[in-house]
């Protein structure tokens, strides 16, 4: 499959290089290059293709030939570099790049900083640098992932533009000016320029096939980002409406001879446990990569872990007492100071004698016993009980009592941690503990989100004759964000071929998974299938399942140079798209993460009423409880309530529910379940006693 449908000419060619020392010493991932790159691919900022991506160290002279390289020899179009532009004795950057350009940008700079004062008064500290070479931009940007990607957006809209005139494109350039000329304001008519937004240029040279959106950028724009830990930082990825370069693919579907269109699905009916099986066997596992331990919460290790020291590293108290020889019994002994945890005596211990110590403290050298403070009595005192200068040990110790080994809780070298085994807080821990800084992770993918339909509008929207509020969203970013994967919102597509077929290249060239919801039944704006199959040449694996609710749900996979990239139709019902996105998305995410057990949970649970059946296979939405000892009755069987009316359409269904109840379908006479029966509960919540 082509990576870019419709292949477009006159792309910006863009270079990305990080400024970093422990970037380049792999002491840290490189964020913001990767978020950078994120932002050109998404072809919302600007029209561009990344050709060249470097990390390098804080080396004068290296930046400066990499980048007179990237402008004489690749003769980029832009080149954006990311750090070194601090106050840091080894923040070179802007020297580097002035040993470069032939012209300086400074408005470029001042445009950065002066919107960076907006959020921070810390942006006074940039020294930015923007430039020209030949026909080749060089626009310096902090080195922090977000401050990077912000600053960027802020002089993204002049880009274009600024290409444009270097290249001496005089077409795109008249045509850009005499739109300005065109929308300014007439001082004449208004002198206060009411309503008037900013004029935006038009595209760069994307003709044809391509058009641009020409809304003005809203007031309000930006990337927004949230916080997590470590890799899961910027863990939510909202794109806004498009203002400028936005590519919109032409589709091949023809919607026009609605009368032909078909009456009967073309796709088998199969089981659920057949589609997961289809799922989890077509879904690859992620690359795998290095991680910080304090970064890697949640995250399944692609590699057994062994200690790398042994713990503890040297022989440690087990209580707050006295240290001292079993050989000498019970008895007088002197105090000749004290160990305590941190801090390591050098003194060696002798016959007659002990010395204080607190739990964890290390046992000096000579002493082969501690004894507890609750054995022993106070003789001596000095300096108003400042000091202990005599007690007696009233019990007769014995050798390597209350003394713990070395390497008895973890001998050097144990495998501690195994392979495809997730990384939870006391798994962190255990890291820590064992001195391993660093875990070989299977990298967790990214989802990106997207509704469909012409009546969807967002929730704060005022609804119109005919609309209604956008769920789906919200619910399925969510859903993913509390199992801890990275989401990117995609907004609302209209049921139109082009826009899904644009929404859905720029969700393939972002995401590993793709997760959308609506337009996969048998209505004429039921696009989806059409789109995934003619224009993204995706592989189709199922369209229909045999279930309630969720029937036409439809997986397919589109292999990439990148890789293989997964796509969920889910049912445009919000009932629908949350109980199939837990019975098939989240397994298949979790496979991709490495998990080794990705389907979900399953227990026994009584059901607590009768409840009719219906012909397909019903996952009915309940609350599992156990009564207040804990238990439900001698069984020890947790109850299944159900959360009342089971409409797809009814999103109340879900309120509370943390299983899935595997009705049977409607066969062989058999037309309910009766109160008391036993059946497969699929756990999709916390349980909790009630």
């Amino acid at each position: 499959m082509a990576d870019c449908p419709n292949e477009v000419r006159n792309r910006i060619r863009v270079g990305l290089l990080t400024v970093s020392d422990t970037c380049f010493s792999k002491k840290a991932d490189d964020k913001s290059g990767a978020g950078l790159r994120a932002l050109i691919l998404d072809d919302r900022i600007i029209p561009g293709v990344v050709e060249v991506q470097q990390v390098v160290a804080d080396e004068l002279l290296e930046i400066k030939d990499i980048l007179k390289d990237w402008c004489d020899s690749l003769k980029l179009d832009l080149i954006l570099t990311t750090g070194g532009t601090g106050f840091a004795p080894r923040d070179v950057t802007p020297e580097a790049t002035k040993m470069v350009i032939e012209k300086e940008a400074p408005g470029l700079s001042v445009a950065m900083i002066q919107k960076s004062l907006e959020i921070t008064p810390m942006a006074v500290l940039s020294r930015l640098v923007c430039g020209i070479r030949g026909q080749t931009l060089v626009i310096n940007l902090p080195g922090s992932a977000k401050a990077s990607k912000e600053c960027f957006s802020f002089i993204a809209v002049a880009i274009p533009h600024a290409i444009n005139v270097l290249k001496d494109e005089h077409g795109e350039v008249a045509s850009v000016h005499h739109s300005m000329q065109r929308n300014r304001c007439s001082h004449d008519e208004d002198s206060s320029c009411k309503n008037q937004t900013n004029p935006l240029p038009t595209s760069f040279g994307l003709r044809d096939k391509l058009c641009v959106n020409q809304t003005p950028p809203p007031q309000n724009y930006r990337l927004y980002h949230d916080s997590s830990q470590g890799p899961n930082q910027d863990d939510h990825i909202e794109i806004p409406p498009m203002y400028y370069g936005g590519l919109h693919y032409e589709s091949h579907v023809d919607t026009t001879h609605v009368a032909n269109r078909a009456r009967q699905s073309s796709y088998k009916m199969i089981s659920v446990e057949s589609a997961l099986d289809i799922i989890l066997a077509e879904t690859p596992v992620a690359e795998t990569a290095k991680f910080k331990y304090s970064e890697c919460l949640g995250y399944y290790l692609a590699e057994d872990v062994f200690a790398k020291e042994p713990v503890p590293p040297f022989r440690a108290s087990i209580k707050d007492g006295y240290a001292v020889m079993s050989r000498d019994g019970v008895g007088k002994r002197l105090v000749i100071g004290s160990a305590t945890a941190g801090n390591t005596s050098k003194t060696r211990l002798e016959s007659s004698y002990c010395m204080r110590i607190t739990t964890g403290a290390p046992v000096p050298q000579g002493a082969d016993a501690v004894v507890q403070v609750e054995d022993t009595e106070l003789l001596k005192k000095a300096n108003d009980g400042k000091e202990e200068l005599e007690v007696l040990i009233k019990k007769s110790p014995t050798t390597g009592q209350d003394i713990r080994p070395v390497g008895a809780d973890i001998p050097q070298g144990e495998k501690i941690l195994k392979r495809s085994q997730r990384l939870g807080p006391s798994e962190l821990g255990l890291l820590a503990t064992a001195g391993v800084v660093q875990a070989k992770c299977f990298q967790k993918p990214t989802v990106a989100i997207l509704s469909t339909g012409n009546e969807l509008v967002d929730p704060g929207d005022v609804l119109e004759h005919g609309e209604v509020r956008d769920s789906n969203r919200i619910t399925l970013i969510s859903l993913m964000k509390e199992h801890g994967f990275k989401t990117i919102d995609l907004g609302i597509a209209e049921d139109s071929p082009d826009t899904l077929f644009t929404k859905l290249s720029i969700a393939i060239s972002e995401a590993d998974v793709v997760v959308t919801s609506g337009g996969v039944s048998m209505g004429e704006k039921d696009l989806l299938k059409q789109v995934l199959e003619e224009d993204l040449e995706a592989v189709i694996h199922f369209g229909r399942v045999f279930m309630k609710p969720g029937k036409p749900t439809t997986f397919a996979t589109i292999d990439t140079k990148h890789g293989r990239k997964l796509v969920f139709g889910l049912p445009g019902n919000p009932v629908s798209a949350v109980v199939t996105c837990n019975l098939f998305v989240i397994p298949a995410i979790y496979h991709m993460s490495g998990c080794p057990t990705p389907r979900r949970t399953v227990v026994k649970a009584k059901v607590d009423r009768n409840i009719k059946l219906d012909p397909r296979p019903e996952f009915h939405r309940v609350v599992l409880s156990w009564g207040p000892g804990g238990v439900g009755d001698d069984d020890g069987l947790p109850t299944a309530s159900s959360t009342g009316n089971q409409q797809s359409s009814r999103l109340l269904s879900m309120q509370c529910a943390n299983a899935l109840l595997a009705l049977p379908p409607h066969a062989d006479g058999r037309s309910l379940v009766t109160e008391g029966e036993v059946l497969d509960a699929i756990l999709i919540g916390n349980i909790s006693s009630m």
